[in-house]
Parts: C-alpha cells; structure tokens; sequence
C-alpha cells in the first residue's frame, strides 16, 4: 500500500478493488484508516458494515491495539493478515558502498514483460505477503499480482535495474515518483546474487534516480532482513499498520465444511 494511504490521507478511504477481485474471483473491499486520519474506531466499524463484498482488506494503525478485538467480535471473521512497517530517508543521506568495477546501475524504460515476470517471480516468489494469511487467496495468483503491478508500474515510472558486467540484471527496483517523496514500491536482488552486497546498490541508484528529497519504503513486519539492510543504508522507521481480513461468514474453508477441532 502506497505512503500517502498509509500516512498522509486526511480521512478514512474505503473502495473496491478491481484488481484483486478479478484476480481472486472473490469480491474485495479495502478500507485503509491512514496514519493522520484520526478516524475513530466507530466509523471504521461502519464502514466495514456498509461493505457487501466477501474480503475486506482493512488496514489501520497498529497503534490501535484495541480494534482487533472489537472487529473480532462483528459479524465477519476476522483474520490478522500482517503488520506493514514504512521506513523513510532524506535523499542524498544515505549511506553509499564503494562503486563496483564494471557494475551498472540507473533507471531504465521499456523493459520487457517476460523479463519482468522472470525477475519478480524469482525475487518474490516466497514472499510472505498479506495473502497468505488467508486461504481464498491463491498464492500463486498473489504472485502472478505482484508481477502484474512491476509491469504497471514500469509502463509507467521505469523501474531502476543493477545490472553486472556481462550486461544481465541482478537487482531491481520500482519506484513512484512523487513531488515529496519517491516510494521504492518492489525492490530485491535475484537469489544467485544475495548476500553480496548488492541491494545497497541497488539503493544508491534508487537515491540518485530520485526526482524528490526523500526516499519512502515498506514491508511486512516479518521481513526483518531487508529492514537490517534499510537501517544500515540510513533508512528509519518511521510508521506500522496492520492489515485485516474481513470475510463474509461460510467462505472460509473450516467454515463451510464444519472443520476444526470440536472440543
């Protein structure tokens, strides 16, 4: 979820989204309550009764510990799907590593889709995203949504690529390019080259292809490695939300054929 929903929208947004219910052959709602939104528990509640659809995707401040449980006790099950933690830098702060010799790094346009697919798919095809937490989101097709949104993006934006001396890809960034902040969206090295040094420069790139005066950037909680990178680069936490699935009673898979534990 991009900064501005997370942190800067002034009030609570609720939409449908096309995207993922077209993909899932489910209907979704997302509901995002922003870091600055100062929404209260009441409305959100209601917003998430207004909504007919089978998945509301809702996302909120995790400072709201007590939300949970008052979404827990309405009349969808509620699944906590994950945490999201934004970091933030100021371009031209962060700490760069020493060119390498015959390295090269910048942002590229017209990079070709099935290059795209290949590099996303390796980069993230373990990722534990949100999705995986609930069993009506297939996991590869929450892959196949992930490429889907490099591809958008780069159509786009471009995407900032490291590429080794033999000319092929080894790290890949996408980025939003805003007036006050330029979000790093999907960035990752490809495995073969992890553990070598390689995202920092990645990053350094990102910094330099910025049109703005800071660099913004997001993952799941759980992913603690890429947060050490982040930190060391310059980066700082700077917000977390946590994202919950609404369903509809009888979809879920214990649901409808009377599964669990019946003590």
């Amino acid at each position: 979820m991009g900064w501005y929903d997370a942190l800067e929208a002034g009030e609570l947004a609720a939409a449908p989204s096309e995207y993922e219910s077209r993909r899932f052959g489910v209907s979704v709602d997302r509901i995002t309550v922003s870091a600055s939104s100062g929404t209260p528990l009441p409305e959100v509640l209601a917003a998430v009764d207004r909504s007919t659809a089978d998945v509301v995707v809702l996302r909120y401040p995790a400072r709201e510990v007590a939300w949970f449980a008052a979404l827990a006790s309405g009349k969808r099950t509620a699944v906590l799907a994950d945490s999201l933690v934004y970091w933030a830098l100021p371009v031209g702060k962060g700490r760069r590593p020493a060119p390498l010799a015959g390295f090269t790094a910048g942002l590229e346009r017209g990079i070709d889709d099935d290059l795209v697919d290949d590099l996303v798919g390796d980069i993230f095809g373990d990722y534990g995203n949100h999705y995986c937490a609930n069993p009506l989101f297939d996991r590869a097709l929450a892959l196949a949504g992930y490429q889907e949104w490099a591809r958008r993006s780069i159509a786009a934006d471009g995407a900032v690529v490291l590429r080794g001396p033999d000319r092929r890809v080894l790290a890949l960034a996408t980025v939003d390019q805003q007036q006050s902040w330029t979000e790093i969206e999907l960035a990752g090295v490809v495995p073969a080259e992890q553990g070598r040094g390689r995202y920092a420069h990645l990053l350094a790139a990102v910094e330099d292809a910025a049109t703005s005066r800071r660099l913004v950037i997001s993952t799941q909680g759980h992913n603690t490695g890429v947060q050490r990178a982040w930190s060391r680069y310059g980066f700082e936490p700077v917000h977390t939300l946590l994202t919950v699935h609404l369903v509809t009673p009888g979809l879920l898979p214990d649901e409808r054929f009377g599964g669990g534990d019946p003590r």
